[in-house]
């Protein structure tokens, strides 16, 4: 015989319930509390209050934040009989033969009984040495989970456990204690947190607390950030109730986790393994249907990305409308296919600075997270005869209102855009006070040139920035780039990589947009609405304007030398562009119209 005290907040209000159990008659008991529970949920909305508000913190805006990863790894299971194999990967992931794990029982009905009979399967690998210890963590008492040495064990833990059960119990007790705060902080060292059905709830913190189809949402410990995880996803068909949540909720990602079945998250990676899938889902937005999408096992998604268009669905300013003249009204941009670039690309760039003695900023992060060798990046403009060259390469975390760092883009008379994935320069730059700090480089008449992800990142919609590889022309989530040429889609390696079949199909999809196709060894020369192509080889433009026009969108060839006016629509007649300001503007008045599509 035991006793136990359970406390259950209700709207400020503490029920406390003490209950004289015997094992026999524990879970029945136990189910009646959980029932009692969700009668207590019901009774807000009889008196009018709403049931989702019970327990559910407001949201902080570091929830909001895609950028935010975990040093550590998730291991988020769905409930159901847990096969040997996630078992086992989780204890290895914990440390393996000296992985030191702590099960945290409270959300059992059986916590309170005789728990380490239902805990076998942990003790068998303890006793054949596949980890190190093995410890029971577990309390009905806020005070005593606030008590530090309730938790210490925690302190030394490479790896924590959730029972499954209710999650609810695991968050009125520990909900803001030093126990939760020794929980995050394995995570924060690099350690390894999972759970099962109720440990799977817990690990967002905004939290499914109960309900069949609408869900009553509460708060979770937040492992998670910018989700909502729901268990037993498919096997008990909770996909009406997690997009239910969802709309609660904008702005977030959830996440259906199937029995038998584990989501492993590690840095921004997510991969499945088990019997079964994960539904990863996105809440509808005026542009756009709600996504629903199985991540089956032996595949890959990036929790970044989907962060980042959970956030932009729920933005009421649409992103990247592309329904802006471009107009680079004050500096210039000098835009680069990749591949070598021609020594009258360079030479473009240089003059537009102000010559040689000009203060030349190289941003590298497109390149990776560890900071290229200074000569790699900046060798060829010193080559070139610029005398004043810095390279720009800002690693995670880092304070970007670093005044050394701020001085230097204040300074800049030209900044230069390196090749390499333009997700990064997205992810570093995007939305801070450093991306307004290159367009004021313009607005003083500078200029900013790119080659190939330096490029793209140029056009206001974001082409190929999917951080799981380039082959996808558009990806949700990475659809906005610098803007510093508006309403414009820019591709690079165009001809080499055979790339007119995709952005073809991007015009079909917004034919608000200009399409801007750059060879290699090639680039545009943007200022004003003028565009002059610079270099060995073509630019392609896609520009179509007129209704009812064929599936596939017209477009155009410039070679080196020709020029286009984004603002008339018009190739500019080569012959008629020596001379004065006045000449030119007559010359795009004169100019031709597109030509129909030729292959």
């Amino acid at each position: 015989m035991r006793f136990a005290v359970t406390t259950i907040p209700f709207k400020g209000l503490n029920f406390m319930m003490r209950l004289q159990l015997h094992e026999s008659d524990g879970l029945r008991i136990c189910r009646t509390l959980s029932r009692t529970f969700f009668s207590l949920f019901m009774l807000c909305e009889v008196m009018g209050i709403p049931a989702t508000s019970l327990g559910a913190d407001p949201l902080s805006a570091a929830e909001y934040n895609p950028q935010f990863v975990s040093p550590g790894t998730l291991f988020i299971c769905g409930g159901g009989v847990l096969p040997s194999q996630l078992i086992d990967r989780f204890i290895e992931f914990g440390g393996g033969s000296k992985a030191r794990i702590v099960v945290i029982s409270s959300a059992s009905y059986y916590a309170d009984f005789d728990i380490l009979s239902r805990l076998s399967h942990w003790q068998d690998r303890l006793a054949d040495g596949r980890m190190a210890s093995f410890d029971v963590l577990h309390t009905r008492s806020r005070d005593e989970a606030d008590d530090p040495e309730f938790s210490k064990i925690l302190e030394s833990a490479t790896a924590l456990w959730f029972l499954g059960g209710n999650q609810n119990w695991l968050t009125q007790v520990y909900l803001g204690t030093k126990t939760e705060a020794r929980m995050h902080a394995i995570l924060a060292r690099g350690g390894v947190v999972g759970g099962s059905s109720a440990g799977a709830a817990i690990m967002s913190r905004c939290m499914i607390a109960d309900g069949k189809t609408e869900p009553i949402m509460s708060t979770g410990f937040g492992f998670l950030p910018g989700t909502i995880v729901d268990q037993h996803f498919r096997k008990r068909g909770r996909l009406e109730r997690l997009e239910r949540a969802l709309e609660l909720r904008p702005g977030l990602v959830g996440i259906g986790v199937d029995e038998g079945t584990a989501l492993i998250v590690r840095g921004r990676s997510m991969e499945v393994i088990g019997e079964s899938d994960v539904c990863l889902c996105l809440a509808p937005s005026a542009q756009r249907p709600a996504r629903v999408e199985p991540l089956v096992v032996g595949k890959h998604a990036d929790l970044v990305t989907l962060r980042r268009a959970a956030v932009a669905r729920a933005d009421t300013v649409i992103a990247a409308s592309g329904s802006h003249v471009p107009d680079v009204q004050h500096g210039t941009l000098v835009i680069a296919g990749g591949g070598p670039t021609p020594q009258e690309v360079i030479d473009t760039f240089l003059r537009a600075a102000g010559g040689m003695e000009a203060s030349i900023v190289v941003v590298s992060n497109a390149i990776g997270d560890t900071p290229p060798e200074h000569a790699a990046v900046c060798g060829w403009l010193r080559d070139a005869g610029a005398k004043n060259v810095r390279m720009l390469h800002t690693t995670s975390g880092e304070d970007l209102s670093n005044p050394s760092l701020v001085a230097l883009l204040k300074e800049a008379q030209g900044v230069w855009f390196t090749g390499g994935r333009q997700w990064r320069l997205v992810d570093a730059f995007l939305d801070t006070h450093v991306e307004e700090l290159f367009h004021d480089v313009l607005r003083r008449g500078g200029v900013i040139g790119g080659t190939s992800a330096g490029a793209t990142i140029q056009g206001e919609y974001l082409v190929r920035g999917n951080p799981l590889g380039n082959e996808e022309v558009a990806t949700e989530g990475y659809e906005r780039g610098f803007g510093f040429l508006p309403g414009v889609a820019i591709d690079q390696h165009f001809t080499q990589r055979e790339r007119l079949d995709d952005m073809a199909q991007l015009k079909k999809d917004h034919p608000e947009l200009i399409g801007v196709g750059v060879d290699e060894s090639t680039a545009v020369v943007v200022r004003g609405s003028t565009m002059q192509v610079v270099g060995q080889h073509n630019v392609t433009i896609f520009d179509r304007q007129s209704e009812g026009a064929p599936q596939t969108p017209d477009y155009a060839v410039l070679k080196s030398g020709e020029r286009y006016d984004f603002r008339q629509h018009r190739r500019m007649e080569t012959a008629a562009l020596v001379g004065t300001a006045a000449t030119v503007g007559a010359a795009a008045t004169a100019g031709t119209e597109l030509a129909a599509p030729t292959k």
